[in-house]
């Protein structure tokens, strides 16, 4: 997806699914979940955003939601340099159903995307967190609110870029997916290979 962040094998991903599902009954398209931490949280929650219809429940953590507000080497050197587009440039289609895009990193900023949210969403992010800025998420946080779409919102006040495997947040994703996609109530006492004598 050089020069096109917002082209992040997501398509390929739904496509593969459904195609798996064509010869697999016992797989329900009507429970797909997608979880993701920091590029994945960024396409994560674009699943969600993009594929309303197909996603049903995201887990972000740590996302780098816009690549302006993330490191400008990493950004600079996979979707280019920021140009400013006069305002008759049409996006791509699959952002915004073909509206005008000011910048050439639009289409990948999540925040503006929002209003597709149809799902169950949970935001998770380290404030400590030396890599994805926290202000990445809040971008997203922010532009929910603004939308009046609900969401789930985890803060980790002292964790950094690295939480994706400690076992509260293991748990919590794990819990989140078993409400929103099995529709029961998570096991209260989850005991983790470590903890089995």
């Amino acid at each position: 997806y050089y020069g096109n962040m917002a082209d992040n094998g997501l398509p390929d991903q739904v496509g593969t699914i459904q195609q798996l599902a064509s010869s697999r009954p016992w797989m329900d398209l009507d429970r797909v979940g997608i979880w993701g931490h920091s590029g994945g949280g960024f396409a994560s929650t674009a699943g969600i955003l993009r594929y309303p219809d197909f996603y049903k429940v995201a887990v972000s953590s740590d996302g780098n939601h816009d690549k302006r507000n993330y490191e400008d080497d990493w950004g600079e050197r996979w979707q280019g340099l920021l140009e400013t587009y006069p305002e008759s440039t049409p996006l791509d289609t699959e952002f915004e159903g073909g509206a005008v895009s000011p910048t050439n990193y639009d289409s990948q900023a999540n925040q503006l995307l929002v209003k597709n949210l149809q799902g169950k969403l949970l935001l998770a992010h380290g404030l400590m967190d030396t890599n994805v800025h926290p202000s990445n998420t809040l971008l997203v946080v922010e532009a929910l609110i603004e939308a009046e779409k609900e969401f789930d919102l985890l803060i980790l006040p002292n964790l950094s870029h690295d939480f994706s495997l400690s076992r509260y947040f293991m748990l919590k994703r794990w819990n989140y997916f078993v409400e929103h996609l099995l529709h029961i109530n998570p096991v209260a006492d989850v005991r983790f290979a470590e903890d089995i004598p």
